[in-house]
C-alpha cells in the first residue's frame, strides 16, 4: 500500500472548510438576470422602496401614538417627607424627647429624609416632639396633651 502524504500546514495551503463560504447575491445588475431590474422586490409600493420611516408599524397605530399623553410634569426637586402620625407617638413614655433619630432607631420610619408629623389618632401623654414639619392639627393635638413642638431646620 502506498503511504498517503500528509499536507503540511503552511500559509499557502490554508483555505476555508468546504461549504463554509457562500457567494454574495448581487441584485439589480441588469435585466437579463433573475434578480435584475426590480431586484426581487416586485413593483412599486412601500416595500419596493428603501424609505421606511422610523417607528412605522405596517399601518398599525404606532406605539408613540398609542401611549397616553399625560398632563403636567413631575417635579424632580420634590421633597419627600417620612410621615409619622400622632397615634404612633403615643407609644413613647411620658415626657420623652421624640426626635427623627429616635423614630428611626425604633423602626417607626424608614425614609431617610425629613420627618413630618400628621394628626391621625390621639395622644394622651405630654411629649417633646422634634421634627422638620407639623400639620396644624398635629401641632394642636400635641400641645393639647401638654407636650411641646420643636421645628428642626
Amino acid at each position: 500500500m502506498a503511504e498517503e502524504k500528509k499536507e503540511q500546514l503552511k500559509l499557502h495551503n490554508l483555505q476555508p472548510a468546504p461549504g463554509s463560504k457562500k457567494k454574495k447575491i448581487r441584485v439589480g445588475r441588469g435585466e437579463g438576470g433573475r434578480r435584475g431590474k426590480t431586484a426581487g422586490r416586485g413593483t412599486k409600493g412601500l416595500k419596493a422602496r428603501n424609505t421606511l420611516r422610523p417607528g412605522f408599524e405596517g399601518g398599525q397605530t404606532p406605539l408613540t401614538m398609542r401611549i397616553p399623553k399625560l398632563p403636567g410634569f413631575t417635579n424632580p426637586n420634590k421633597e419627600e417627607f417620612a410621615i409619622v402620625n400622632v397615634a404612633v407617638l403615643d407609644g413613647f413614655e411620658k415626657g420623652d424627647d421624640v426626635t427623627p433619630d429616635e423614630l428611626r432607631s425604633r423602626g417607626l420610619i424608614r425614609h431617610r429624609g425629613r420627618v413630618k408629623v400628621l394628626a391621625e389618632g390621639e395622644l394622651s401623654k405630654p411629649l417633646t416632639v422634634k421634627a422638620h414639619a407639623f400639620s396644624a392639627a398635629a401641632k394642636k393635638k400635641i400641645e393639647d396633651a401638654g407636650g411641646t413642638v420643636e421645628v428642626i431646620e
